[in-house]
């Protein structure tokens, strides 16, 4: 009987099983800094396409059509991004840029809550809505390696986890539980690494 079970939760819940897995395995890879966090990314985010469809939580859907091309733009930067078509470092984002992000995200936000609040069966658009435009500009700083990434990533991550155990998503619940503490292991590990630069420079 128990293994009827869990045939029966695995075939129930494969997609989402899939995508918590290799979710993982890319912000572990991320938080290491190997480029091989990428091409799992980019899987990661098809399989979660299909999965926020399935579950109506359409501008989490569309973040992962976002996702997927910033993907490929991170991919090369990580690789050629330095001076002389080097390996990207870690950098602080400055004060400039991080505003700038923030202020695009939140009209994105604002936008694009209202138009799924009025012509879609959205679950909670307007918080969806924000946690995807912060997850955005999250997005774009790590494609570019600020080491703010990971703030933002912390603040989108501790409200997604309430979201998604609300609409009874538990395994992508739990991911972004281990999202969340990733995201801490990886401000951490990158302020390391990001301290000792000038001394291997």
């Amino acid at each position: 009987m128990i293994l009827i079970d869990i045939g029966s939760v695995l075939r129930e819940n494969w997609l989402e099983i899939a995508a918590v897995t290799t979710g993982a395995l890319s912000v572990y890879l991320s938080v290491r800094e190997k480029v091989a966090n990428w091409p799992v990314g980019i899987v990661n985010v098809a399989l979660y396409a299909l999965f926020f469809w399935r579950v109506k939580l359409y501008a989490d859907m569309g973040l992962q059509v976002v996702y997927f091309v910033l993907s490929f733009y991170g991919w090369y930067e990580w690789l050629y991004g330095g001076s002389e078509k080097t390996a990207l470092p870690i950098t602080r984002g400055t004060p400039e840029l991080l505003i700038r992000v923030s202020i695009i995200g939140f009209i994105a936000a604002a936008v694009l809550g209202t138009i799924l609040a009025r012509y879609t069966d959205a679950a909670l658009p307007f918080l969806d809505s924000s946690l995807t435009a912060t997850s955005l500009v999250a997005q774009y700083l790590i494609t570019v390696k600020k080491i703010e990434n990971w703030l933002f990533w912390l603040a989108a991550d501790v409200v997604y986890v309430g979201l998604f155990i609300f609409k009874g998503v538990y395994l992508t619940a739990a991911l972004y539980g281990l999202f969340l503490v990733l995201a801490a292991i990886g401000y951490v590990a990158w302020k390391r690494t990001l301290l000792a630069q000038p001394a291997l420079a």
